[in-house]
């Protein structure tokens, strides 16, 4: 698919409408541009992976902060 846009006087573009059909694109959504080899590619934004999603849920039943604290002192031996 090939579409065009026009630049406007503050850097702003309208992505077609047959282009955010395509890429799912809704309004508030982050899209970035890449320039590689000469050629600017366009792609929905997506933030890096959170690094602590992957131990959510391994610390069990826990259901307050006080119950944290206290495993954690119990793992330091803070009792």
């Amino acid at each position: 698919m090939q579409a065009k846009a026009t630049l406007t006087g503050k850097g702003q573009i309208t992505v077609p409408i047959d282009i955010r059909r395509q890429m799912g694109l809704r309004e508030g959504d982050q899209i970035e541009f890449i320039l590689e080899n000469g050629t600017t590619i366009m792609k929905r934004y997506t933030a890096d992976p959170n690094p602590f999603e992957k131990w959510a849920g391994k610390l069990g039943g826990m259901t307050s902060l006080e119950e944290a604290i206290a495993w954690q002192n119990e793992l330091r031996d803070e009792s």
